[in-house]
């Protein structure tokens, strides 16, 4: 390209310098990216700028300068709500946004909170490059009509648009060396973040969605056999001794919300932060798992349902609950539903959040007891709604008037990010670090705790204990990785990859009265194993069921657990972060270890993900769900029912 096609001070040309330089110091900044040497820095680098050069470039192809100026600020200005965007998320989640969780816009409303909580004013960075570019457009030379007519030629526009593919091609080509498969194997976005760059991550995405639309057109149920296969081959034969020992039980199925296991048998300040659990973990007819983990992908609390519901792995980048609502599954509560029980979920908030409502349908649950089906005082709501302990009151009262055997799944709403509380809900004082999330978590966690020993004495008092079955899981992690310096502080270490993957750890309690069963299970587990244990203990049996997921009580039972970011677990090794752990010292060991179950982790996501994007399900001979799904009911506080529409 010649030199006097082009300013020194080009606007173009500072545009792209500037948005390229504030990408990559948002990078280090705002997002914990792993950087193990000087090639994976320099593509870091490197990586918006082979997105920068085309989408700026198209201002090459502006013929007004007044036009073009004002396509280079919109580009600025979007390409840095973009990186915001994706901070504000991060900082909760530990993951970047994808294109179905923007059409979730019925969930904006009731997550402003925890968004509002996540926005800080040192924000204002990411719009470095629009003062950059506008304040260019305001000093530097107005270029004529004639001066960029000239500059355009056809000549210099293939060359800048030549060097700008052969930028992407070298940013692919560093990329696949350091990472091989890195595009095949997307369950991990920060991977592909931190190789092709965020910008062109969202372009990748829309690619992934349009192809997971186009599987479900093109499914056919050959491709349910192979993975039928794979789930038989897997299935665990039932204990003898535990199968059928909650046969007739009501069933109480309690999603403690955010609660990790990290707090259980431990103190904050001298302050024990969960004393009825600490008891119940202990009790003759509980059985604990202290090494039980999430499995949740963006879906949060949706996805644990979702698992819990199916054994299956949410989707990647999504939440099924909204994109795939109208599929045919294999229910827990359908399963249920086929044994003589009456299936319900409660939980006091809109029942649209979510899309529970629609959802609901597809997993054959019968009831649906929302917000609307409380009574709401004015001291009985707190961040987003209703709190734990009125709502569990009110939740075993309408119980009272189940038909039976019933089978009812209640979600817990407290202790949710950002963990505000009622200062008379407080029964320990805030923890002291440089996180407010974790300070105020531990109050909230203590409250739940309160809020569930009340409500094993309501199921006593209102004579409903004795013949139930209470499971009570986190549902996923409370503390993310960006407060690790604050985990560090509390827990006396340095948090490292390793110590992360063992952070996702949650509490399971199996409770069973009069049983005698109780124990404390250190064997490795996870949430899609809830479905089959459960089942069995009830006397039901799960063979033929297409679930990833095995009978915790079995013999049979193969301890490894995956996460939905491609993660894993078993009782020797942690792979996290592209690094193998020794599971007992949490010391990095040779990748040969990991790499044998590299495969087996590929081919489970991969199995889950054609099962829900394909809706394979509706081939399976033996389906249980009609053409249109079960008519979901909705509770309500008199206690009457009504149906919902269609």
């Amino acid at each position: 390209m010649k030199q006097s096609n082009w300013k020194k001070h080009s606007v173009l040309i500072i545009a792209i310098i500037a948005t390229w330089l504030t990408t990559y110091f948002s990078y280090l900044m705002s997002f914990n990216l792993k950087i193990d040497n000087v090639v994976q820095q320099f593509i870091l680098f490197l990586n918006p700028l082979s997105f920068l050069l085309f989408v700026y470039g198209v201002a090459l192809f502006i013929k007004t300068p007044k036009r073009r100026n004002v396509y280079i600020l919109s580009v600025s200005v979007i390409t840095s709500i973009i990186m915001f965007a994706n901070a504000v998320f991060y900082r909760f989640f530990s993951d970047f946004i994808t294109l179905p969780l923007l059409f979730q816009t019925s969930n904006f409303k009731d997550l402003s909170g925890s968004a509002f909580a996540n926005m800080h004013f040192t924000d204002l960075f990411f719009f470095t490059d629009v003062v950059i570019i506008y304040i260019a457009m305001k000093w530097l030379p107005t270029v004529t009509e004639q001066q960029l007519a000239k500059r355009q030629h056809t000549l210099g526009r293939k060359l800048y648009f030549v060097v700008s593919a052969t930028i992407l091609m070298f940013n692919l080509g560093l990329a696949e060396a350091e990472r091989p498969q890195l595009l095949s194997r997307s369950f991990d976005r920060e991977l592909l973040v931190k190789n092709i760059g965020a910008y062109n991550y969202h372009l990748y995405d829309v690619f992934l969605q349009s192809k997971s639309h186009a599987q479900r057109v093109l499914a056919d149920g050959s491709e349910l056999v192979e993975i039928q296969n794979y789930a038989n081959a897997k299935y665990a034969e039932p204990n003898e001794e535990m199968f059928g020992i909650a046969e007739g039980r009501n069933v109480s199925l309690v999603t403690l919300e955010s609660l990790q296991t990290f707090v259980m048998n431990n103190t904050m300040d001298g302050h024990v932060i969960t004393p009825f659990l600490n008891e119940l973990s202990q009790d003759k007819d509980t059985i604990y798992f202290p090494n039980f983990y999430h499995q949740t992908g963006l879906g949060k609390t949706s996805d644990s349902e979702f698992i819990v519901e199916n054994s299956l792995y949410p989707r990647n980048g999504s939440a099924v609950f909204f994109t795939h609502s109208g599929n045919k599954y294999q229910s827990l509560s359908g399963r249920l539903g086929e044994n003589g029980y009456a299936t319900s979920v409660m939980h006091a908030n809109n029942r649209s959040f979510w899309n529970r409502d629609i959802m609901y349908r597809a997993l054959d649950i019968d009831h649906f007891y929302d917000v609307a089906s409380y009574e709401i005082g004015e001291n009985d709501a707190v961040n987003w709604g209703m709190k734990d302990i009125p709502f569990l009151e009110q939740s075993a009262e309408l119980m009272q008037d189940f038909t039976q055997p019933f089978a009812t799944r209640m979600i817990l709403l407290t202790n949710h990010h950002p963990f505000t509380l009622d200062e008379e809900d407080m029964f320990i004082p805030k923890y002291t670090s440089n996180s407010r999330t974790l300070n105020n978590y531990f109050q909230t966690v203590r409250y739940m705790d309160e809020a569930v020993k009340l409500f094993f004495e309501d199921l006593k008092e209102k004579g409903l204990y004795d013949n139930s079955i209470i499971v009570m899981y986190g549902d996923h992690y409370g503390i993310s990785e960006n407060h690790n310096k604050a985990m560090g502080m509390y827990l006396d270490k340095e948090i490292t990859p390793y110590d992360n993957a063992m952070l996702q750890k949650v509490p399971l309690f199996i409770h069973i009265p009069g049983s005698n069963k109780g124990e404390v299970r250190e064997q490795l587990g996870g949430q899609l194993d809830i479905r089959p244990t459960l089942l069995h203990l009830l006397g039901i049996e799960s063979r033929g069921d297409i679930q990833f997921g095995q009978d915790l009580f079995s013999e049979d039972y193969d301890p490894f657990v995956i996460f939905r970011d491609g993660r894993f677990v078993t009782p020797e090794y942690v792979y996290a972060h592209e690094v193998c752990y020794d599971v007992a010292t949490g010391e990095e060991v040779d990748i040969s270890n990991c790499e044998t179950s590299f495969d087996r982790v590929s081919a489970e996501l991969d199995y889950s993900e054609r099962l829900i994007n394909g809706d394979l399900l509706r081939f399976k001979s033996d389906q249980s769900n009609g053409e249109d799904g079960p008519t979901l009911q909705e509770g309500k506080p008199n206690p009457e029912i009504r149906s919902l529409p269609q």
